[in-house]
């Protein structure tokens, strides 16, 4: 008989705090969403009393996610609890995630702390966490360092206390799977109550041993692993789900009949949403996800393949999401084509969003020969952003060269007037750039700037993300077109628009311009 093993994602928390990941709350719903069709056990949708973005966001996921388990961290502390109980209250399946560090390091320099002290702020938040919430789980922060006999008393405690799910992370990625394995196996042997919860893991990936001391983890009973889509997260990141969740299925032999849930077929297209809400790319040679990991160049492999795809595949791509194109779409193409396209890419598009995906689309068309699954990912998410544009770009020209400064024209359109701006730069995005900053008033210092091919080809989409220092808020841009000048314009566009958008809302507040941070600037 197999046993379950939880698949416990925090992508929209722990992996949001990636520099460069950040995500509005429609973005974080619509990712929810797609989590909620990869079935994950459990969304952490965010920390609530960080800002009010963030307990917006987790309140809406919850109000509209209603199949998984929403889950809200708190620090083990009252104000902490209630906030993400009030964000919660309306989820159907709600768990607060309260934590506190245990570690000696953790303790005399961050906390400033007894253990007696911890021991005790520990039980309290459990106890006061379960009185609100019928779920509870508890985390030892920086478990992997903290002193094994204090640990156990820890757990022992809070599990008398009501913890439900007891997690242990390797915070700070210091683990070997060997040691953290045996820490786990300790666990289960030294405390008489660790039967009355499910034990969990959530590892860090800084010396790239996350995925490892998970699966070695869950050799040693630990029944949840604490992952994120492509491996996001704080510093080097977190566990991969996408390699958990195959290893256990692909190495049956050797893990034993584990059964995580996930509909794997979903893999891909929600590493692929992702990346193209965040920008945060995958490197080609990414396991499960990367664009290489199903590709075979050298000669031999190749020969294998075609004879037996056992030889060198130990995964068929089929199984996470990565299907061969069968419709080719290109100019010619319709609306029931382009549904059925969405649809075999996992989106299910309502009358209104076809209509919208299929004008920026016959766009994209008319200038390329074929339109390839990434292109209709970046289609989709521009034609459905919900983010308000104030600003529209209605017409680009640029010109550069080595002899030559490089100039921009532009024109805006806001509120139905016509804003015309002429520029100079160092090159044509910087004049394109210099022009908006003109016709907007809005000035920002570029942080960050990158432009990819979405896909293959002279003629390939090109998407542009941005990352802008507007003073008070950092914001990030995006854009897609077949044109690099015209992508940079609109990404940097689309960041004065969310800075409009975010004005707009603290307007509404009546909050000043300071309650922006960098938690709730997405």
């Amino acid at each position: 008989m197999s046993e379950r093993i939880y698949i416990f994602d925090t992508t929209l928390r722990d992996g949001e705090q990636c520099p460069g990941a950040s995500m509005n709350i429609e973005e974080k719903i619509l990712m929810a969403k797609q989590l909620e069709k990869l079935k994950c056990d459990v969304i952490e949708a965010g920390f609530p009393i960080t800002s009010h973005g963030d307990f917006e966001a987790v309140k809406r996921i919850a109000e509209s996610v209603r199949t998984v388990s929403i889950a809200a961290l708190a620090r083990a502390d009252k104000r902490d609890i209630d906030r993400a109980w009030d964000a919660l209250r309306d989820a159907s399946r709600p768990i607060i995630h309260t934590f506190i560090a245990t570690s000696d390091i953790h303790l005399k320099y961050k906390l400033k702390k007894t253990r007696e002290q911890v021991l005790e702020e520990a039980v309290n938040a459990v106890q006061y966490a379960k009185s609100l919430c019928g779920r509870v789980e508890f985390s030892a922060e920086d478990a992997s360092r903290t002193d094994l006999d204090y640990l156990c008393q820890v757990v022992e405690a809070v599990v008398e206390a009501g913890a439900d799910v007891i997690n242990i992370p390797d915070t700070v990625g210091y683990a070997i799977p060997s040691e953290f394995s045996e820490r786990i196996r300790t666990l289960r042997a030294r405390v008489p109550n660790i039967d009355k919860a499910i034990l969990s893991v959530h590892c860090h990936n800084d010396l790239g041993l996350a995925v490892a001391n998970s699966l070695a983890a869950t050799l040693q009973g630990a029944r949840q692993v604490e992952c994120t889509i492509n491996g996001i997260g704080e510093r080097a990141g977190n566990t991969s789900l996408e390699e958990v969740v195959m290893a256990l299925r692909t190495r049956r032999d050797y893990f034993g009949d584990f059964e995580t849930g996930i509909e794997t077929h979903e893999i891909y297209p929600t590493s692929s949403l992702f990346t193209n809400l965040t920008g945060m790319m995958v490197q080609a040679n990414k396991a499960i996800v990367g664009r290489n990991a199903f590709a075979h160049e050298a000669g031999i492999h190749q020969d294998g393949v075609i004879k037996e795809k056992t030889t060198y595949e130990i995964m068929r791509p089929e199984t996470v999401g990565i299907k061969e194109n069968k419709l080719v779409m290109g100019k010619h193409s319709g609306r029931h084509a382009l549904q059925l396209k969405y649809r075999d890419l996992g989106l299910e598009l309502s009358k209104e969003e076809l209509e919208k995906a299929y004008v920026l689309y016959k766009k994209v068309a008319d200038k390329k020969k074929e339109v390839f699954d990434d292109d209709l990912v970046v289609i989709v998410r521009d034609a459905l952003r919900v983010v308000p544009d104030p600003y529209k770009l209605n017409y680009i020209q640029a010109s550069s060269g080595n002899q030559i400064l490089a100039t921009a024209t532009i024109i805006l359109e806001k509120g139905g007037k016509s804003l015309r701006e002429a520029a100079v730069g160092d090159g044509p995005v910087d004049a394109a750039i210099n022009a908006i900053q003109r016709i907007t008033g809005v000035a920002g210092k570029l942080l960050d700037y990158s432009v990819h091919s979405v896909t293959r080809g002279t003629d390939a989409l090109g998407e542009a993300f941005i990352k802008v220092d507007f003073g008070k808020v950092t914001l990030i841009g995006k854009a897609a077109s077949t044109d690099v000048v015209d992508a940079s314009a609109r990404a940097y566009l689309n960041a004065v628009n969310k800075l409009e958008h975010y004005r707009a809302a603290l307007a509404e507040r009546q909050e000043p311009d300071s309650q922006l941070n960098n938690k709730y600037e997405k």
